[in-house]
């Protein structure tokens, strides 16, 4: 194990500069992964039995205790319902309008941190290739002091720092576009959800209405006949 630790830090030394700005990206990088798992997962919800549960409220008329649950439950998607829920007496057109603006207000914070992650990416490659170039700087500035030949112990440093800063770099960047791609499709995915909450949540209300109105053109006609 304390022989590993050696070997990595003496790697690190032998990188140059570049590798500790790499793995300053990814620390970042890490970081930012962390802080959306934990986002993602506290967004998780189950959109069928949330809208039930609203349902059974909306139909009593009971949208005091419909808001209630909807504020209780945890991430975007019931925040985009109680959005709609504290309107409930407006036109289904406005309802709808509100349904998306609440939507829309929830998309930065699905993708936050998911650019950075694109970000560290595609700059984590390009500092291999500066180390690179640094590394072969290096291996022709040393040829040049000696007169266009030197011993393979002289250049192998080069050479060296050219290779770890270029496979440092790969490794850091297929990691973070993996994230960066699983975050997406979760980000779109909880896109959709907020989408169909909203949509679903006019339903009810307006449904609920319907139902009134109904009943009262019953009422209506019963009296009439009566």
């Amino acid at each position: 194990m304390q022989l590993a630790v050696l070997e990595a830090s003496g790697i690190v030394e032998q990188g140059g500069p570049i590798v500790w700005i790499q793995l300053g990206l990814a620390v970042f990088g890490a970081i930012f992964i962390v802080e959306r798992m934990f986002f993602f997962h506290r967004a998780r919800v189950n959109v069928a039995d949330l809208l039930i549960g609203l349902g059974n409220h909306v139909k009593k008329k009971a949208f005091a205790e419909a808001r209630h649950e909807a504020a209780r439950a945890p991430g975007p998607v019931a925040r985009v319902a109680h959005a709609v829920l504290l309107r409930a007496d407006l036109p289904r057109a406005d309802l709808r309008d509100i349904a998306q603006e609440a939507g829309q207000l929830e998309v930065p914070r699905l993708e936050r941190n998911v650019r950075a992650i694109l970000g560290i990416a595609l700059l984590a490659p390009l500092m291999g290739m500066l180390g690179t170039i640094l590394g072969l700087i290096d291996v022709f500035q040393k040829m040049n002091e000696r007169g266009g030949f030197a011993g393979p112990a002289e250049l192998s440093g080069g050479v060296f720092q050219s290779l770890i800063t270029t496979a440092l770099g790969l490794v850091i960047a297929i990691v973070m576009y993996l994230f960066y791609l699983y975050f997406l499709g979760r980000a779109r995915r909880l896109i959709h959800r907020l989408e169909r909450a909203g949509i679903e949540t006019v339903n009810l209300i307006c449904d609920a209405r319907w139902e009134d109105q109904r009943a009262a053109q019953e009422e209506k006609a019963k009296e009439g006949k009566g």
